[in-house]
């Protein structure tokens, strides 16, 4: 098959990102039993894919989809229940609480949002994830959590 079929093939097979699909989309992929599957998304993402958090910033499908892998082995389970979801031209927003239980730890519930940026083909060229990891995974440790909000109340306000 040449490229340009490939590329016309795979459009068929993407549903449209927009509110509904994007909710659909990411609940299946955290919200089964045990460890999530992305084998369902990575299609959504452009090959040139960059992606951004608190921790990392990825450049390409191929390192995207190694760093999924390595969130999978990582955790036990994973759950996310999604918010809010704005679309407006080709940017999508979501608010989210992902809930990672690991293999010798408690859970520990995480907040934030996600930015995604659509190519002009409707895939994820960009993907930014904000969220306060130290602080969010700190509240869990009943003995941490409040030497360390005392702290930042101290430093920061």
């Amino acid at each position: 098959m040449e490229q340009d079929e490939r590329v016309a093939h795979q459009q068929e097979e993407r549903l449209e990102l927009n509110e509904d699909t994007v909710r659909l989309l990411w609940s299946k992929t955290y919200n089964t039993d045990g460890k999530p599957d992305w084998s369902h998304i990575f299609r959504y993402y452009h090959e040139d894919i960059v992606f951004q958090d608190t921790i990392q910033r990825i450049e390409g499908i191929e390192e995207f989809v190694l760093l999924c892998k390595r969130l999978t082995d990582r955790c036990k389970q994973l759950q996310m229940e999604i918010g809010t979801i704005f679309v407006k031209q080709n940017e999508i927003m979501f608010d989210w609480t992902m809930t990672m239980m690991f293999h010798k730890f408690p859970s520990t519930p995480i907040f934030g949002s996600t930015k995604l940026t659509l190519h002009p083909d409707g895939r994820i060229i960009r993907q930014r994830d904000y969220y306060d990891l130290w602080g969010d995974i700190f509240n869990g440790i009943p003995w941490f959590k409040k030497p360390y909000r005392r702290f930042l109340r101290k430093k920061f306000g």
